[in-house]
């Protein structure tokens, strides 16, 4: 069901965003403590809600008491491992976290897979289905999904939603799909999911946002080259048996022996396979892959394993992970957004193997973040109106979740990855 634009009132075009945060271990106060940060929002238009898995089955509850008390256009959310406000990666402890909107004459559509026809539907019936669903439109500017992982098969439904699109006036695909998969149970029926009044616990939820917003994304897959870039030229499946005429494995084992002892420590810890998305560019750089982890090798028949469908005729690259490399991707991709400026908010979605289980210090995605664009607000802009200056020095409203697998864009199309930091970047 669309939910319709509010008309800003008279002198108040802008977005305004903020987040609210509360570590209360019992629900009804923490819902009580994320409500009172928020009053200073008549009716958000849209509220982003994670709630950590030590509230699942209060989720319901806490839904309601933030629908009662804000009384926002649409609300949706998930329960997570960790939620993530401000500067704050809240591990391992109890943790509610709210990014809340307001949106003047933008179109909010909220989605459960619920009511989805077709279901089970393939081709352009399917694709019709999910079209309605999720109402695509050229002016469509992102869609946020959040599924659970027992019961929706991400990796069939992402290439239908990217299929669905429709085309926006420079003839490319209108709207980013971005999200994660529920990462507060660890089996079947331990994840929910909120959509407004509905509370599930299988399926996905989300919004689609369209109109005058702009919407970046950033995508950090936390991986650097150790190798040049190869084509395939034998491969079935997932399989790859030849790059560039040779056996694969034959084509690794050259490269192993070429690195340092950094690199080849490294690689004890797991090798990346790089795929690039897009075979029409003259060059390659660290966003023009996309990173698959390498599954295994067969030293009598020399293949390589890797976890994705490839082909021959496609270019690749070998690559490794550690947190120096992540943190130099992530400082990358975030230096190329300060050239649009400070967004209004952020909606960061981090894997469940980055935080303090990568890096040798917590907090890391989200700080990151503020500080990136800490020095791109002049002082007086502070304490503007809308402007939200909290507590933890935060410079922009932010809050998301440590997903068990991201989604988001690497090109024009939507990936599942693991691993990876995927921030939604909202300005106006």
């Amino acid at each position: 069901m669309v939910s319709e634009p509010a008309q800003p009132s008279s002198g108040e075009t802008d977005q305004r965003f903020f987040h609210a945060v509360s570590t209360a271990p019992d629900a009804t106060i923490a819902a009580g403590e994320v409500i009172e940060q928020l009053r200073k929002i008549p009716e958000p238009d849209l509220l982003l809600l994670f709630v950590s898995a030590h509230h699942t089955e209060e989720f319901a509850a806490i839904g309601k008491a933030l629908r009662e008390s804000l009384r926002p256009r649409t609300i949706v959310g998930t329960t997570t491992r960790t939620v993530i406000a401000g500067s704050k990666e809240l591990e391992r402890t109890p943790g509610v976290a709210v990014l809340a909107a307001r949106l003047p004459g933008v179109r909010l559509q909220p989605f459960h897979s619920a009511s989805l026809r077709h279901s089970a539907a393939r081709g352009e019936a399917g694709r019709m289905a999910l079209r309605e669903l999720i109402g695509t439109d050229p002016s469509l500017r992102a869609t946020l999904i959040f599924a659970d992982p027992f019961s929706t098969p991400v990796n069939q439904l992402l290439p239908q939603l990217n299929e669905c699109r429709a085309i926006d006036r420079t003839g490319r695909p209108a709207g980013v799909i971005v999200g994660g998969v529920a990462s507060g149970g660890s089996k079947a029926g331990e994840n929910a999911l909120l959509c407004n009044e509905r509370v599930t616990r299988s399926g996905f939820v989300g919004v689609s946002i369209s109109g005058p917003i702009h919407i970046d994304t950033v995508v950090s897959q936390g991986c650097r080259p150790i190798a040049e870039n190869m084509i395939i030229t034998k491969a079935k499946n997932n399989i790859i048996f030849e790059l560039g005429g040779r056996p694969a494995l034959e084509v690794f084992r050259e490269t192993f022996e070429s690195l340092g002892d950094h690199d080849r420590d490294l690689l004890q810890r797991g090798l990346f396979l790089g795929r690039v998305v897009s075979e029409y560019k003259d060059h390659t750089g660290r966003g023009d892959y996309l990173i698959r982890n390498v599954a295994g090798v067969n030293p009598e028949n020399g293949f390589i394993a890797v976890q994705d469908l490839v082909r021959v005729g496609q270019t690749v690259r070998f690559h490794i992970r550690d947190a120096q490399t992540a943190e130099e991707d992530l400082d990358l991709l975030l230096n190329a957004q300060q050239l649009h400026g400070r967004p209004d908010g952020v909606l960061l979605i981090t894997c469940t193997g980055r935080g303090s289980n990568l890096f040798d210090h917590r907090h890391h995605d989200a700080s990151t973040i503020q500080r990136a664009f800490a020095d791109t607000l002049p002082a007086p802009e502070h304490a503007k109106g809308g402007r939200l200056v909290t507590p933890d020095n935060a410079a922009v409203p932010l809050a998301g979740f440590f997903a068990a697998g991201e989604l988001g864009p690497v090109g024009d199309q939507s990936y599942l990855h693991g691993h990876s930091a995927c921030a939604v970047m909202f300005r106006e």
